[in-house]
């Protein structure tokens, strides 16, 4: 059985290339749903429809456990997948996501003043909000929606002069707090993370959701070894998306420094 993988676009790479780096031995199965991408603006009920398409997507593929590297998707449709969808359709199947992690490790890094950038779902949802305040309510924390950094990671526009004027815009409502922590809640933004550590100055500590998530699996598989025993151990990497373009082939390529098979699917209820 395999570990499925799930973003909205291909920021879930970043996710899936620091699980890969960790715990190289199992088998994933990427999907990014690029046809549709961004999530960030949906309704909630559209990101949940959307998401349990690529879930019915990825079991067909023999995936016992699925990690939505999607903060929109974690945020807007985990919990009623988990509650609802899961119980019902594949009692079976594990689905989890990557604010819960996220949270943990604000909290294990001893941190007192929080910023946190992401999509405008994302932040209205307040989901960091709520679970770091679960663990640690005396922890301080501000948001701020960057609604125009997926579309550009999405174009390759990493080196546009005008992606530090708009890092900026986004980032200085949270500098003012001296803010100890700040969280990419987005998973395309570990793409830019050098250039925001850059920004922010060293004293803040950038959260990179990619190494977070890779090492809070690896907790998860020790403390459930029934279910570790069951997944695939043959460094197998499949990927797919819902819209094949020579552009998401090249960030591909970026990712994993070699070119890498992707194959194209539909995506329907």
């Amino acid at each position: 059985m395999n570990i499925g993988v799930f973003d909205s676009g291909l920021g879930g790479l970043s996710i899936l290339k620091e699980l890969i780096k960790k715990l190289p031995q199992y088998n994933y199965v990427y999907l990014g749903d690029n046809a549709r991408v961004p999530y960030g603006g949906r309704s909630p009920e559209v990101v949940y429809e959307f998401t349990t398409h690529a879930l019915d997507f990825l079991f067909a593929q023999n995936c016992h456990l699925v990690i939505l590297a999607c903060n929109t998707a974690s945020s807007s449709a985990l919990r009623k997948i988990q509650h609802e969808y899961i119980p019902k359709k594949y009692p079976n199947k594990r689905v989890l996501g990557v604010i819960k992690p996220t949270a943990e490790t604000v909290v294990e890094n001893n941190a007192v003043k929080v910023g946190i950038i992401a999509t405008h779902s994302t932040i209205k949802s307040q989901s960091f909000i709520k679970e770091i305040n679960k663990l640690n309510p005396s922890i301080q924390i501000w948001q701020n929606p960057a609604p125009l950094l997926v579309p550009i990671i999405e174009e390759d526009e990493l080196q546009w002069q005008g992606l530090k004027s708009i890092l900026k815009k986004y980032l200085q409502p949270l500098i003012v707090h001296k803010i100890d922590s700040l969280i990419l809640g987005c998973t395309h933004y570990g793409l830019i993370e050098k250039t925001v550590q850059h920004m922010v100055g060293k004293k803040i500590t950038i959260i990179h959701q990619g190494r977070v998530v890779a090492q809070k699996l690896k907790e998860y598989l020790i403390k459930h070894p029934d279910l570790d025993r069951k997944l695939a151990k043959k460094a197998d990497y499949q990927f797919f998306v819902t819209d094949l373009n020579p552009r998401y082939e090249k960030m591909a390529r970026f990712f994993f420094s070699k070119p890498i098979q992707i194959q194209q699917i539909h995506l329907s209820s």
